[in-house]
């Protein structure tokens, strides 16, 4: 069941050092595509990295919270084209998420890596160190590097019980 999935995937920041399936690198590439969309516009584009030295790399990408991907075997970086919708960070957004869960469906480990409005470690923008480490054209914005590999790792997923319930409404706040 979705709900299911959806309460045991959690961030995974560990992984061994095997390298992710070609099928299962076109499954998540997939999920990606095939994301809901406003418009059906589907204002983005996406990277798939492999190569340690580029991931190597992109681990500077933030300050604090990217580190990891040195360890990681595949990210996914999520573009988004703003020339072609006014919502291309919802939509790209919701790309992310799919990969994700997708990768939580493959019994794949993934962690969101933000990178829209955040700042690399050199002290640029990560948007630009991205955009420099994978010659991305300044047409495209990043909005995201999903790190994916085999997990390494194990978190609980979240117990029902423990939701924060108290946010949510009905009907009216």
């Amino acid at each position: 069941m979705l709900v299911d999935m959806l309460t045991s995937r959690r961030s995974i920041r560990s992984y061994k050092s095997i390298p992710v399936a070609e099928a299962s690198v076109k499954a998540l590439l997939t999920a990606g595509l095939a994301s809901a969309s406003s418009r059906a516009i589907r204002p983005w584009e996406l990277i798939a990295v492999d190569e340690p030295e580029l991931l190597d790399a992109l681990s500077r990408a933030k300050k604090h919270g990217s580190s990891f991907l040195s360890r990681a075997p595949l990210a996914l970086v999520v573009l988004g084209i703003p020339s072609e919708s006014d919502v291309w960070i919802e939509d790209t957004a919701i790309a992310s998420s799919n990969i994700l869960l997708a990768a939580h469906d493959l019994d794949l480990g993934a962690c969101w890596i933000q990178i829209r409005l955040r700042e690399a470690s050199d002290g640029r923008s990560s948007e630009s160190y991205v955009r420099s480490v994978l010659s991305i054209p300044d047409s495209r914005s990043v909005e995201s590097i999903i790190a994916v590999g085999y997990p390494d790792e194990s978190p609980e997923g979240y117990r029902t019980e423990d939701l924060r319930w108290d946010k949510v409404h009905r009907n009216r706040y």
